[in-house]
Order: structure tokens, then sequence, then C-alpha cells
């Protein structure tokens, strides 16, 4: 009896010990989920708009989207290096300083969003080259050159969302995009089929909607800069800084190595992809449901990631590493936590899940489906602790060895391990998703590690 009430104490006292930072790090990582969530439901909105098109528009859409997406994520990257050190000097009780590195990034970003706006807008010479019908790429080159024009306002909007974030605010943002995403499928819903004495424009329509919504996210948020008593010390400091060579150079040090490890990991879920492809078509339709399910629940780790990174950068600031350490570790419990959920869903509702995307006669999209589930939860586990431990470290501002360890994991270990196991040990279909659980295990343990040994003290 003495044993079993030692181990209500110790784990009451345990509770306890991170009780605090649960709580941060949920009212931080919230409104991240809720964000991205609302994202995915656009995407789902977009392709039910244009679908109803045909196929072909479909067809043309996601060849669009496929290239487009790439050069927007590492755009993303490049900014996102932002929150850590605005975050550190936030944390450390210096605004001013926060604020000199927030218009740094005013000063530095929109000039590389234009030098990716143009190379993204030649690629569309090579489209024709891609190997792809004749009338997908006519209706795609239209559609993709007005996405490309998203980049700079969405870009824009990024910098001060990432500011924010920095500052530990991450709903100003969540509310922004939000009513950008409400705008977005109603303007889809008027441009792609002509309403309210609009002429239908068809899938470019869906194009003009998206660029209206991201230029509504920037023009928002800089009324809540100019008008919200958050931004009040912004405002003053703002008048007084100037560019600084050596902070912009410090953000793009910070930016490119985060970029990369997003194009990294897209490519090599895009070639497994490619391998799922050449395995049978049933094989990659119940790929891309798992990976449907599976992108639904990185978005807990995602937003998880970002109140680490959030965390991490604020009691860096204040010299805080025990703090550091229990943040970190607290956000690791509560991803394991969530994936170990989602791990027991998958087992247990691993056929009926997929039965819900296919028509009950694909029994073979069902079982590879079903298969796929099985190493798709423990996928995730480890997918969730590497993604933390990404978060973990850019709050130190350690981007330049994660990234590597990226590049190893996923072109090194887990691309070929997936190539070998499922076309010379001929496993098929889970032979390519062994070897992404194989490189997400090896780096997910990695980059804790590196954490730990970086925060030995």
């Amino acid at each position: 009896m003495r044993n079993v009430n030692n181990g209500d104490v110790r784990g009451r006292n345990f509770f306890r010990e991170f009780k605090s930072n649960y709580k941060a790090n949920s009212s931080l990582a919230l409104p991240v989920i809720l964000s991205q969530a609302g994202q995915v439901i656009v995407v789902l909105a977009d392709n039910l708009m244009v679908g109803r098109l045909g196929a072909t528009h479909l067809a043309a859409a996601a060849l669009a989207n496929s290239i487009f997406i790439v050069g927007m994520m590492f755009g993303i990257g490049l900014v996102t290096g932002l929150t850590p050190l605005s975050g550190k000097a936030f944390g450390g009780g210096n605004r001013k300083e926060a604020t000199e590195w927030f218009k740094q990034g005013i000063y530095t970003f929109p000039v590389l969003a234009i030098i990716q706006t143009i190379i993204l807008a030649a690629i569309a010479l090579i489209i024709p080259y891609m190997g792809q019908p004749k009338d997908v790429v006519e209706l795609a080159i239209p559609y993709y050159l007005v996405l490309v024009l998203t980049l700079i306002p969405f870009q824009f909007f990024f910098i001060f969302k990432q500011y924010a974030e920095g500052l530990g605010n991450t709903r100003i943002a969540m509310v922004i995009t939000i009513s950008a995403n409400i705008l977005n499928i109603i303007l889809n819903y008027i441009l792609i089929y002509g309403k309210l004495g609009f002429p239908a424009y068809g899938l470019i329509g869906a194009g003009y909607a998206t660029f209206i919504a991201r230029f509504f996210m920037i023009v928002i948020f800089v009324w809540f800069f100019f008008k919200f008593s958050f931004f009040k010390k912004d405002r003053i400091y703002w008048r007084y800084t100037r560019f600084n060579l050596s902070k912009s150079i410090k953000l793009l040090k910070l930016g490119i190595p985060i970029g990369g490890q997003y194009i990294v990991e897209m490519l090599s879920f895009s070639l497994g992809s490619i391998m799922m492809g050449w395995i049978s078509a049933n094989a990659l339709a119940a790929h891309q449901v798992v990976m449907s399910l599976v992108s639904f629940t990185y978005m807990i780790s995602a937003g998880l990631a970002s109140a680490t990174t959030i965390k991490v950068s604020h009691f860096r600031g204040q010299g805080n590493l025990k703090q550091v350490r229990k943040s970190v570790f607290s956000s690791l419990h509560m991803v394991i936590a969530f994936m170990t959920f989602s791990l027991i869903i998958f087992l247990a509702f691993r056929f009926k899940i997929p039965a819900l995307f296919v028509p009950a006669i694909e029994t073979e999209v069902i079982a590879i489906g079903a298969s796929l589930m099985l190493i798709g939860g423990l996928f995730q586990l480890f997918d969730g602790v590497q993604v933390v431990s990404l978060g973990a470290l850019r709050g130190l501002e350690d981007v330049k060895i994660p990234t590597i360890m990226v590049i190893v994991a996923y072109f090194i270990i887990a691309l070929p391990v997936s190539y070998v196991a499922a076309f010379i040990f001929k496993l098929g279909p889970q032979g390519i998703w062994l070897g992404y659980m194989s490189g997400l295990m090896m780096v997910s343990m990695q980059l804790l590690f590196r954490f730990l040994w970086l925060n030995r003290g």
C-alpha cells in the first residue's frame, strides 16, 4: 500500500511540475492548430468546387499546386527564423530589440519574395515539358501564375504572423487566417461559377479568390499592427529602427536552413507517392487515404512545435535553462500522449476508416490502407517527436545541424530503404512506409538527443 501511495504522490508531483507548461503550450498551440485546420478545409473546398468543373480542371489544379507549394513552403521557412530571434528578445524584456528584428524582416523578406516570385513564374515556361496532358497544361499555367502572385502578400502576412508569435500571441494570426479562409471559400463559389453578376472564371477564378484572400490577410494584419494596443510599443520603436545588415544576415542564416527542411520533407513524400504509383493505382489510392489521416494528426504536432519554439525562445531570453527543458519535455509528453491515442484509433479502426474514403467494392484499396494504418500509427509517433524536437532546436536558434540530420534521414535512409523494402524485398506499399518510419525513427532520436546535449547543463 505504501508503494502504491508513493507512486500516486510521485504522479501528482510530476503533474504539478509540468501543469503550467501544459497550459501554456495548449494556449499557444490551439490557435495554430485551428489555423491549419482552416487551411485544410479551404483545400478541401477548392477540390470540391474545382472538381465540379471536371477531372481535367482538378488535375490542372493539382499540377499547379504541387509546383507552387514547394516555393511557398520555402518562403514560409525563410520567415520562420524571425520567431526565435524576436522571442528571445521579448523573453529577455527587450521589446525594442524584438521590434528591430521585426523591421529587419520587413526590409529583408519582401525582396526575397520578389526574387522567388520571378523564379516561380519562370518555371511556368517548363510546365509544358513535364509530360502532362496538353489540356491539363493549358488550364494549369494561368492558374499557376495567379498563385505565384499570391506569394508576396502571403509572405508579408507571415512576417507579421511570426513576429506576433515571437511575442507569444498566436490568436491574432488565427483570427485573420480563419476569416481569410471563409472569404476564400465564398469567393471561390462566386468566381468559379459566376455568381452575383460576376463572370464564371472557372479554375482561374479559384486563383483570383486565393489572391484576394491573401491580400486581405496582410491588410488586416497591418490594421491590427497600427490599431491594436498589443503592438503599441512596437509602433514607438518602429520609427527609430533602421536597416541592419548583420541582423538581416542572421535572419537568413536561420531561415534558409528551415526552408530547406520543409523542401526536403515535401520532396521525400512526393517521391514516395511516385514509388507507390509504380506499384499500382490501388496502392497509390490507399497511400493517399492514409497520408490524409496522418496529415491531420500532424497539425497537432505542428501546433505544439510552434508553441515549443515560442516558449524556448522566451525562457532562453530570460536565461532560464531549467524552464527551457521543462517546456520541451511538456510538449513531448503532450505529443506522445496524443499520438499514442491516435495509434490506438488507427489500430482499432484500420479497416473502417479507409472504407469511408472509397466504395465498398474497392476491397484491395481498403486492405492496403488497413495495413498502412498499422505502420502509420507508429510513424506518426516518431513524427511527433521529430517535429517538436525541431521546434525546440529552432527556439535555440540551432538549425544547420538539424537540417543535415533531416536531409540524411529522408534522402539517405528513408527513400533508399523504401525502395529496397518495396521492390527488392517485395514488401510492396508497406515497404515504402517502413522506409519512411525508419528515417523518422532515426531523425527523431537524433534531434531529441541533440536538444538534450545542447541543454546538458
